[in-house]
């Protein structure tokens, strides 16, 4: 089942000569993990905002095409409506912190409280994601004494705990450490295959090619290749657009290795020991 459609999305900020999208167009089925890559500027952090709708509707602009998630256009809903179905994390989670609640447990609990969820649910909501995420030992500190990686997974866990049908992550472990990086991939890739579709920007390419499904590789606003993470990665003008394959990656591809039966070079430590070990 399609969950998000994208037809020839334009979109150009207020007082900016230059398109922050250009013709965008993909679909994404339900429960599948997609990732975003591509240089600074390259609109990455544009198209998770505009999936959630807040572009067009918060930042405003000059705005072209269509966006649908679940078969709703978000041009013609408003925030409110779409949040009902997607959610969004943002790269800097202070931006997410409501500063009216003293414990975590409460932070995660507001929009939950401000959507009427009954008691009962909304404790076994918050509960599940306190596991989920691993910081059941943080629910009754106070939100600003976290630190930056603490406070990341409880902007996270905000979001999960509402149940959207469309999670949307905008590099969501540049405050954690390789630790908790692992940790917060191995929840959203649970959440995948429990049927949430994510939509998720980064730049640790590791991570990306282990845990995804398929990348949308974008360039000044405009896709460049949309595929599975073997044949993006395999690409010899990858780092022409600002970024690096995986390094397992870049090793086989000195050696002219490839993955069996394939015109892909491995991408992750698993596959780079295959080949490597039957090379030997």
């Amino acid at each position: 089942m399609r969950k998000i459609t994208v037809e020839n999305l334009k979109y150009k900020y207020p007082m900016s000569d230059r398109l922050a999208l250009d013709g965008v167009s993909f679909a994404v089925e339900e429960g599948e993990f997609i990732g975003i890559i591509g240089r600074n500027s390259a609109g990455k952090s544009t198209l998770c905002q505009s999936i959630v709708g807040l572009v067009p509707h918060f930042y405003k602009g000059a705005y072209g095409g269509k966006v649908i998630v679940d078969g709703m256009e978000v041009k013609e809903h408003t925030i409110s409506d779409i949040s009902a179905k997607a959610g969004i994390v943002f790269q800097n989670p202070f931006t997410q912190v409501t500063g009216s609640k003293v414990t975590v447990y409460e932070e995660i609990a507001f929009g939950l409280e401000n959507t009427g969820v009954p008691r009962e649910e909304m404790k076994e909501r918050i509960d599940q994601v306190l596991q989920l995420l691993q910081i059941q030992t943080l629910e009754d500190r106070n939100p600003f004494e976290l630190s930056g990686g603490q406070m990341q997974r409880m902007a996270l866990a905000s979001v999960i705990a509402m149940n959207p049908e469309v999670l949307v992550l905008d590099e969501p472990t540049s405050q954690l450490d390789p630790a908790g990086s692992e940790d917060v991939f191995q929840a959203i890739r649970t959440l995948s295959r429990q049927g949430i579709t994510i939509m998720l920007a980064e730049h640790n390419m590791e991570k990306m090619a282990e845990y995804c499904d398929r990348l949308i590789l974008l360039d000044e606003g405009r896709i460049i290749d949309f595929d599975v993470p073997e044949k993006i990665f395999s690409r010899d003008d990858l780092e022409s657009y600002g970024v690096a394959p995986p390094v397992y990656t870049r090793v086989c591809k000195s050696l002219k290795l490839k993955m069996p039966g394939t015109d892909y070079y491995p991408i992750t430590l698993a596959q780079a020991a295959q080949v490597l070990g039957g090379e030997s």
